[in-house]
């Protein structure tokens, strides 16, 4: 029966996410939060009743695709087009600070003395900046969308940065493999990315000229609409990992190429409802799945400690004065920094690639995915405590526009009423 174990394991980690997810609802915490400590309950640190499998693994994929898509669908690209700029300082500045700060813990650390690994100490130091470089946006998104901030001038600052901030990853990943390993060529990396942007451009403005003629054609199925903005999606996810990007930004992508359409609300509230259901839940627990039992001395329980520090205050001031240099406000800075702490997956990508490169012990793994779940799990609860201050104020905006919105519906009554007279 163990090859149908996996049918229980879902079972388990949707029950468990929904639970936990009300609970933490109750306390006043994102459901996002309740998902994360389901995985880590379930797995191995605590009750290790639900092992990470490969599918697992794969349907959380699946999930982080859907969730970034969704996310591509509902972002207001003229909003995005505006941060543009603002979200390339920020994404800048969110990686050169926690790269240093990353670089000098571990030389204060001396963390990779005395290992007999083939890179030098301060390759090994370098790469945990890297690592510290990572941000992980779905984490922040599913949040935003909990909270219904995702549209908000932050909200499309943080998407916009942390897309940029995943290319600035690549690259920076890229020049510390090629010290270590000769094969890798940076500039082959850089003209994969701006290919792949290319491509994407490309493929966008074909989808939109074969899509627009069937639309015409077939007007009242729109379930085949769905079908195909998936298979759009899921393709332009693949050709990502194709030029070495990755996936989630070619889901980014693809759901920002679909948000114009006229059928969006229809095609974004399918997906929200299958990544509310089912995938979703999986990803989330899938994070708190690798944290296992750990065992370390005293010197790494403090580099731990120091660890989650540094990866929390050096975006805070790397992604808050990037913000404050764009004009943002205090509030707005301090909510755009808050949303790009969570590390989630992709440090978790990096820092087992820079393992199997030789970059990095086998001791030094442990703190950094104590780091990657703590970081993602305390995110959602700075992101709700710095959108709480202006809730009412923007209850009352909604409320402004209701009004405005009726008085023009009303003055649009009494000029048909005079035309008709």
């Amino acid at each position: 029966m163990e090859e149908y174990s996996y049918i229980l394991f879902i079972a388990l980690i949707l029950l468990s996410t929904k639970i936990l997810g009300l609970v933490t609802k109750k306390m006043k915490l994102p459901q996002v939060v309740g998902a994360l400590l389901a995985g880590v309950i379930l797995g191995p640190a605590v009750l290790n009743v639900v092992k990470e499998t490969e599918f697992i693994s794969e349907l959380s994929e699946i999930g982080v695709i859907v969730l970034m898509f969704t996310a591509g669908l509902t972002t207001d690209v003229k909003e995005l087009k505006r941060t543009g700029k603002a979200s390339f300082i920020i994404a800048l500045l969110g990686v050169i600070v926690p790269l240093f700060g990353g670089l000098g813990l571990a030389a204060a650390m001396g963390i990779g003395k005395g290992d007999k690994l083939a890179c030098s100490p301060f390759l090994q130091h370098l790469f945990i900046g890297v690592v510290l470089t990572a941000t992980s946006v779905s984490i922040t998104v599913e949040t935003l969308k909990e909270l219904g901030k995702l549209s908000t001038r932050a909200g499309n600052a943080i998407l916009g940065a942390a897309i940029i901030d995943d290319i600035l990853g690549i690259i920076a990943l890229t020049l510390i493999t090629s010290l270590a390993d000769t094969s890798v060529h940076v500039a082959t990396v850089l003209i994969k990315i701006v290919a792949f942007f290319a491509v994407a451009i490309g493929c966008t403005v074909v989808y939109h000229v074969v899509f627009t003629k069937w639309r015409k054609r077939d007007k009242k199925d729109l379930r085949r609409h769905v079908i195909i903005s998936f298979v759009f999606c899921l393709l332009m996810a693949y050709v990502a990992e194709l030029f070495g990007v990755a996936d989630i930004t070619g889901a980014f992508v693809a759901g920002l190429a679909i948000s114009s359409e006229k059928d969006v609300k229809y095609i974004s509230n399918r997906f929200e409802t299958l990544s509310y259901m089912f995938l979703s839940p999986v990803f989330f627990a899938s994070i708190g799945l690798t944290m296992n039992g750990i065992n370390m001395n005293g010197k790494m329980v403090l580099f731990t400690i120091l660890l989650l520090a540094v990866a929390i205050i050096t975006k805070i001031i790397g992604c808050g004065l990037g913000a404050k240099v764009c004009k943002y406000t205090n509030q707005e800075s301090l909510q755009i920094a808050m949303g790009m702490i969570s590390r989630g997956e992709v440090a978790l990508i990096v820092a087992a690639k820079g393992q199997k490169l030789g970059l990095m012990g086998d001791e030094v793994f442990a703190p950094i995915i104590i780091m990657v779940v703590a970081t993602t799990i305390i995110t959602p609860v700075f992101l709700k405590f710095v959108f709480k201050d202006n809730h009412e104020e923007h209850v009352e905006d909604e409320l402004m526009k209701s009004v405005e919105g009726f008085s023009q519906y009303e003055q649009e009554l009494q000029e048909l009423s005079r035309k008709e007279k």
